[in-house]
């Protein structure tokens, strides 16, 4: 098996994760109100929408990571093999320690390590991109907040708008609530598929057309066969939400995810949903929703996604394509400092707790 049909199969393989975890939560609001009671529709309609927002839009995102972040001519087989490779070690190792990464974060921080690694980096386009992770989940947070009072004030004035008991209105808010789902899993393929195939097409292994369609045809196969365990798992979150309160979530994000998209921006739609909960939460409940630590959550994502990215494909680099022992072992005495540091942590606080509870020194 030659390196490119490798470099082809992990990216696909990719496709179906992003498809598993990410667009498979789009139906999730549709799902868990049971306005689709079959969970099998709800993944195959994942699957329509997001095959079509890949083969339809996503393009411009697919050129931001195939020659926005490094040169083009940077990209050989070998540096795409390693930029996947790294993309989804970083996500599986994530997963098994049930650390919830972004995979645009995590894919646009492996490219970002081989630049570190080649010193060949555009750098006011990632700081462009860096700024629109941060722009779009506030954006996100205050469109949610504003029309969390709108539906609150409607839901209070007349009771179906909750979309309880029957009739004609309830099955109006049924369809906008799954319209709503389509529109932020056709976002999702939109700007996600990118993940997977950007760097084949930067490298010329495949046209920015084949790419889209391939790698849209994969997403939505991982959502159909993989997704289900997240579609149950994000139902169950969010039954709380009324149907208004769930039309609201998923065009708010659908919709700014493809505005990104358009402007060939990769963003975390994950931090785009949460943020709008959290803003509908809040109007809601005010700001003792903020208790459960969301925003801290939110935080340590953004900043651990793409760093933890940028050190493996900086370090297969250094290990694989240009040896340097030097950089290896600095690296190394980095993580020997920082699990050093971290345990260092946990010792002093142990101690301080068991002097508080035995009013005694050392």
């Amino acid at each position: 098996m030659s390196i490119t049909i490798f470099a082809i199969l992990i990216a696909f393989f990719f496709a179906m994760n992003i498809g598993a975890s990410g667009a498979a939560a789009a139906m999730g609001v549709a799902y868990g109100s049971g306005a689709i009671k079959r969970r099998r529709l709800a993944l195959v309609l994942v699957a329509i929408g997001v095959f079509l927002g890949a083969y339809l839009g996503g393009g411009e995102v697919v050129k931001t990571l195939g020659s926005g972040i490094v040169p083009s001519s940077l990209l050989t087989v070998h540096l795409v093999l390693i930029i996947l490779v790294s993309a989804t070690l970083t996500l599986f190792g994530a997963n098994l320690l049930g650390i919830p990464l972004s995979t645009s974060e995590v894919t646009v921080g492996a490219v970002i390590g081989v630049g570190v690694a080649y010193q060949s980096l555009y750098t006011k386009e990632i700081l462009w991109i860096v700024s629109f992770w941060v722009i779009i989940p506030l954006v996100a947070f205050l469109i949610a907040y504003g029309a969390g009072y709108a539906v609150r004030w409607l839901e209070r004035r007349d009771a179906r708008w909750k979309g309880v008991g029957s009739g004609r209105w309830k099955r109006v808010l049924t369809l906008l609530v799954i319209g709503a789902g389509l529109l932020e899993a056709f976002s999702a393929g939109m700007n996600n598929v990118a993940n997977a195939v950007g760097p084949l097409v930067g490298a010329g292994i495949m046209s920015a057309e084949a790419g889209v369609l391939w790698g849209g045809l994969f997403v939505a196969a991982g959502a159909v066969l993989l997704g289900g365990r997240v579609l149950e798992t994000n139902g169950k979150k969010i039954t709380k939400l009324s149907l208004l309160q769930g039309i609201v979530i998923s065009s708010t994000g659908g919709l700014l995810v493809i505005w990104a998209s358009l402007l060939g921006i990769p963003v975390p739609l994950t931090q785009v949903t949460t943020t709008a909960i959290l803003g509908i939460g809040t109007a809601d409940n005010g700001y003792r929703f903020w208790q459960k630590g969301i925003i801290l959550k939110i935080v340590k994502v953004w900043i651990v996604s793409p760093v933890l990215s940028l050190v493996v494909s900086f370090t297969l680099v250094k290990t694989f394509i240009e040896p340097s022992p030097y950089i290896l072992l600095v690296l190394a005495a980095l993580l020997v400092a920082a699990l050093g540091v971290r345990s260092l942590y946990k010792t002093i606080q142990f101690e301080k707790r068991s002097l508080n509870e035995e009013g005694a020194g050392i």
